[in-house]
């Protein structure tokens, strides 16, 4: 049985990051060193059989044990009802991020890094219902509220401009960040198993995190350090790397400040503001050049048995971490 502690979260004080106009895309990436591999081979000359060795079974490494996918789905979708939507992005932040609490009652039974659907209300411009969107969930398995009964969102309201120069409205974003407390929410899932947390509580997990990717690793960390469980006590290191605009879109700012201040030996955040910050070469400071400070640290964790890199948000952000590490490895 778990318990929460008192986290003592203001949603509506969090600065927030920008996510982007593009759906973000999640990705778990394994660096493993390479293994050397023994094959045995029988001359034609023996008369005995060789018996191929039995194949091990692969054990698990991720808390996958139980998980629960597609337990409602686009044709019967679960109705939970909206409890809290609060804009966790500053006004003069570019673009708008909300954060959402919806009603489960304990019938979506999701693990961290996990995903939900969510099927916004009315139809489509063919007469038909909206399909649904998926979005990483932004709680812990018990939830913001600790009772498992609540399913957290993080949304980025997503508007553009077209190629005729009309305003676009996404469809389910501006669903979402509209809701008002009490509006019924059709939500499908959960979804994924690609996302789920280590179970060696003695990991180090690096999270590399741009705009609204941070919803898996909010999840991750509030089961670390906000929560208390009887069969989980994060021992390891859990390092974050955010990635926004502006710092006016910093997401969850006050809540990794809580959390770097209750378990320092644990946890480290580290920001790359690409519109206000540069490196010692002038450069941008996106998430790749952030990272690159740390390179040569990064690449000794990466060599560790029981490190484990998760990436959350623009598909972009790859091609300049790869670049970091290949170097690196070349190196090795």
């Amino acid at each position: 049985m778990a318990a929460v502690t008192a986290a003592a979260v203001s949603l509506s004080s969090s600065p927030a990051a920008k996510a982007s106009p593009s759906p973000a895309t999640a990705h778990f990436l394994s660096y493993r060193r390479p293994r050397a591999s023994i094959r045995a081979q029988a001359s034609a000359t023996d008369t005995a059989a060789v018996e191929a060795p039995a194949k091990a079974q692969k054990v698990s490494k991720k808390q996958d044990e139980g998980v629960v996918t597609n337990k409602y789905r686009p044709k019967e979708p679960y109705v939970g009802k909206c409890l809290l939507n609060t804009k966790i992005t500053a006004d003069d932040a570019p673009g708008e991020t909300w954060h959402m609490v919806f009603s489960t009652e304990g019938e979506i039974p999701y693990r961290e890094g996990q995903s939900i659907g969510v099927i916004a209300d009315g139809v489509d411009k063919n007469g038909k219902p909206h399909k649904l969107r998926l979005y990483s969930i932004a709680s812990s398995a018990l939830g913001d509220f600790g009772d498992s009964k609540t399913v957290s969102l993080c949304v980025k309201r997503l508007v553009y401009t077209n190629d005729a120069g009309e305003i676009v409205k996404g469809v389910c974003s501006n669903f979402l960040c509209d809701l008002k407390p009490g509006a019924d929410v059709q939500i499908t899932g959960p979804v994924g198993k690609e996302m789920l947390m280590p179970k060696d509580p003695n990991a180090t997990i690096i999270m590399l995190a741009t705009g609204t990717g941070i919803a898996p690793f909010r999840s991750f960390l509030w089961k670390m350090f906000f929560e208390k469980h009887d069969d989980y006590k994060f021992n390891g290191l859990a390092w974050l790397f955010l990635g926004v605009p502006t710092s006016s879109s910093l997401l969850y700012k006050d809540e990794f400040e809580k959390m770097k201040t209750k378990a320092p030996e644990n946890f480290r955040v580290d920001y790359a503001v690409s519109r206000e910050q540069t490196n010692a070469q002038g450069e941008k400071m996106y998430i790749q050049t952030r990272m690159a400070e740390y390179k040569e640290e990064l690449w000794e964790l990466l060599k560790k048995d029981n490190t484990y890199v998760y990436m959350c948000g623009l598909k972009g952000m790859e091609k300049g971490i790869d670049d970091i590490m290949v170097s690196l490895a070349e190196k090795d």
